[in-house]
């Protein structure tokens, strides 16, 4: 039913009144921040001068520890009032411009009238506390606006389910306090509104736009009872837009007992993490934790090796050459059967024969001299008892070996090269190794002007100082030769074919033992053997876990492997996943997690995962979706929305008219700045071509080269490889040199589609000769040529 006039002018009267009331809790919020402030500067100033400091007499101590308590507590009240009143400010700025977007009328099981509900981005209660003029969206009652139409429904609470009948749902979209567009529906979301939001130009951040949440992606956010929520997402349905909200959504319904830095994001790499980090603040909420898994693994063994990163193994990958390259098919069978689960079995089965046989040593020695040799150490460690766990054994060989060192250090005492040491100490140094001797002999009555025991204690503390190092590495357990022990599984066939449980050798075993060998000897470390290395060490010397963390979201989750995934469990034991991902955008040479959902589902069990899909996409128009789903295998299963533009076009130019195409590309990106559409992007294959085309494009078209390592993302023209785009969106897309001669190899399908998929309104392509097959395999009348 259409909204009348007067209807209209109510709801106006309505935002104008509650947006007074806004307005006036902003103003005595900021007199009262203002206040809170200078008292915590004054209390932060003052604070040793409040204190009673006496040291004369033990009581004295007593009152002191008192008195330093007391102020920190007041010190401490301020400040948490104070971020207390901070949070609510910054809440009513947000809803000062736009205090709402839903309204649902709700009555109750037994209640004669409807309430109507508002909902927006943050609580909100009239002035005497008693009732609710706003209900924040994850609120218990918000989920009828996302799930329910009218009609009878119900809604769940903490102490049970609620129903009753919704007899208005209505939608608005508020701007300036002003109501731009308002309609009501018994859709989910109407088309209205998501029009009103995705047409506008992409933002130089990921936008929480909780008023267009849908049904299914309500699901993923208010899912509770998943102890693992994979989501299998199209391009542009919203995962991770829904993943960060339903972050949002456990902070607000578990905030007593869960906080923002109980949770942690790995995306895909730092740009990615820019892109999305103003959302959850947004919201009203801290933001968690964010990282890689590269960041994880560079901490954690990038100090050994050189370690290569997946986007420099994808480099490689997209720029090899067959032909030329005799290594390029050995690696990428090395990179397969590395990521598979055949592999997770066969290091697991190495940690039990090591358990019994084969455990591989570091010697220690100190200026040249074997202190404990390797073979003495494996002796030691297999005389203990069998039953104990690896780790424990290594950790009592540790304590074993430091005795051992101790030993060692009392009998290089009266050494030749201790004397030479001696004769270069200064009195200073000599008479602080004098008193601390005289002090572990508690008191002895020896003087200072005895000899020998002078140069006993300088002998003592210079060999000490001298066996520090030595003592450190052994703390650290690096006598256990972790890398030797991975680098055998590749030399030693014999063991591999009994590791892997008569299973047959991979394809190309031979052949990329070969470079794993060689590149571990040269101490370089390939992507694909960082995880399997990793966990080896984890199971030989213990899981160092990290139980604080509740929650993980795990984004771009195809380009995962299955080892990767049962590492971040064994690293976040009490921490529930949230896996997203969509297997078209798998770009990466390895197993991908979403391959075969056994072995996810698998991960905490079937019983306790759920899997989630979105089909319909969002972010791109109409025409760019069609052109965009015909490249798949089985792209029919993706929706478009109803928003429609231009056509995608295709650009062709001889195979010599390179400058030609460039500076095609560079005029149509000042035609599209000039149409107002101000993100845009030049996406290239690999990150050597972006290079080179910055190069040549940078005297003509102001442009940002984007490279792993750029830390933000800003607005204007990017030039990016289509591995670095992944999980962003621009207003345009222009994908440079989209010919068959670029993209021919079937495994480059969805690397071609995962680049056309980062446009929302405008996608062009630009081949210099024959366009791709993939493009071929599109309908003509899918796309323009110009």
């Amino acid at each position: 039913m259409e909204i009348t006039d007067l209807e209209w002018k109510r709801e106006q009267e309505r935002v104008d009144d509650v947006t007074k009331k806004i307005n006036r809790r902003i103003s005595g919020l900021e007199a009262q921040v203002g206040e809170m402030r200078g008292d915590v500067v004054g209390l932060r100033k003052e604070f040793w001068d409040e204190v009673t400091m006496n040291f004369a007499e033990p009581d004295d101590l007593g009152e002191t520890s008192t008195s330093m308590r007391q102020q920190s507590q007041v010190l401490a009240e301020r400040e948490f009032g104070h971020k207390r009143a901070f949070s609510q400010l910054g809440k009513l700025r947000r809803l000062k411009n736009s205090p709402y977007f839903g309204r649902i009328d709700f009555r109750e099981e037994g209640e004669a009238s409807a309430d109507p509900i508002y909902l927006g981005i943050a609580s909100l209660q009239d002035d005497n506390d008693q009732d609710f003029l706003i209900y924040d969206w994850r609120a218990p009652i918000s989920s009828l606006y996302y799930d329910g139409s009218p009609g009878s429904v119900s809604y769940r609470t903490p102490g049970g389910s609620v129903e009753g009948e919704m007899e208005l749902k209505r939608q608005y979209v508020i701007r300036d306090a002003k109501i731009r567009v308002m309609f009501d529906t018994g859709m989910t979301i109407g088309d209205e509104l998501l029009q009103e939001v995705l047409s506008q130009s992409a933002d130089d951040k990921m936008k929480s736009i909780v008023s267009t949440i849908q049904r299914e992606q309500n699901a993923i956010i208010r899912n509770e009872q998943s102890r693992l929520l994979v989501v299998q997402g199209a391009a542009g349905s919203g995962k991770t837009s829904a993943a960060l909200q339903r972050v949002a959504y456990l902070l607000y319904r578990y905030r007593d007992t869960l906080s923002a830095d109980q949770l942690v994001l790995f995306s895909p790499n730092s740009l990615f993490n820019s892109y999305v980090s103003t959302v959850l603040p947004e919201l009203g909420e801290e933001n968690m934790l964010q990282t890689t898994f590269q960041a994880y693994l560079e901490r954690r063994i990038g100090r050994e090796f050189e370690l290569e990163d997946a986007f420099d193994q994808l480099e490689y990958l997209l720029q090899g050459d067959v032909s030329e390259d005799g290594d390029y098919e050995a690696r990428l069978a090395g990179i397969r059967y590395k990521s598979s689960l055949d592999y997770l079995e066969v290091i697991r089965a190495y940690r039990e024969h090591l358990s019994e046989r084969d455990m591989m040593f570091r010697p220690i020695r100190f200026q040249g001299h074997e202190i404990v040799s390797a073979a003495d150490m494996q002796r030691k460690f297999y005389e203990f008892d069998p039953s104990i766990k690896i780790p424990s054994r290594i950790e009592q060989m540790g304590k074993w070996l430091l005795k051992e060192v101790s030993e060692y250090g009392k009998s290089q005492r009266d050494e030749e090269w201790v004397d030479d040491q001696i004769q270069l100490l200064d009195s200073s140094a000599l008479h602080k190794a004098y008193n601390q001797m005289r002090r572990n002999q508690k008191g002895a009555a020896d003087t200072f002007d005895d000899f020998d025991q002078q140069r006993e204690a300088a002998a003592r503390m210079i060999v000490n100082d001298w066996l520090k190092p030595v003592r450190k590495w052994i703390k650290r357990q690096r006598f256990v030769d972790v890398k030797g022990m991975y680098r055998r599984l590749y030399k030693d066939e014999t063991l591999f074919r009994q590791l892997s449980g008569g299973r047959p050798l991979p394809a190309m075993w031979h052949e990329f033992a070969r470079l794993t060998i060689d590149r571990m000897a040269k101490s370089e470390l390939m992507f694909e053997d960082a995880t399997p290395l990793l966990l080896l060490r984890e199971l030989l010397q213990g899981f160092i876990t990290n139980t604080a963390i509740r929650h993980m979201i795990v984004d771009e989750v195809q380009d995962y492997t299955p080892f990767q995934l049962e590492f971040l469990k064994r690293l976040f034991p009490r921490a529930r996943m949230t896996a997203l991902g969509d297997l078209n955008q798998a770009i990466y040479g390895h197993d991908s997690a979403l391959d075969d959902y056994d072995p996810l589902l698998n991960l905490y069990g079937r019983e306790e995962s759920m899997v989630l899909r979105l089909t319909r996409s969002y972010r791109s128009t109409r025409e760019i979706t069609e052109f965009t789903k015909a490249m798949l295998l089985e792209g029919e299963m993706i929706v478009p929305f109803t928003r429609t533009g231009e056509k995608p076009v295709l650009r062709r130019f001889a195979k010599e008219a390179q400058a030609e195409m460039e500076e095609a590309v560079a005029s149509d990106i000042e035609k599209l700045r000039d149409q107002g559409l101000d993100y845009t992007a030049i996406i290239c294959k690999t990150q050597s071509e972006c290079n080179e085309l910055h190069k040549r494009l940078k005297n003509r078209l102001d442009t940002r080269l984007i490279t792993k390592n750029t830390p933000a993302f800003e607005k204007g023209t990017v030039i990016v490889p289509a591995y670095l785009a992944k999980g962003v969106e621009f207003d345009a897309a222009l994908l440079y040199n989209a010919s068959a001669e670029r993209y021919s190899r079937e495994s480059e399908r969805k690397l071609f589609y995962t680049a056309c998929t980062r446009a929302m309104h405008v996608l062009h392509l630009y081949t210099l000769g024959e366009e791709s097959r993939f493009i071929g395999d599109v309908k003509q009348e899918l796309y323009d040529v110009r």
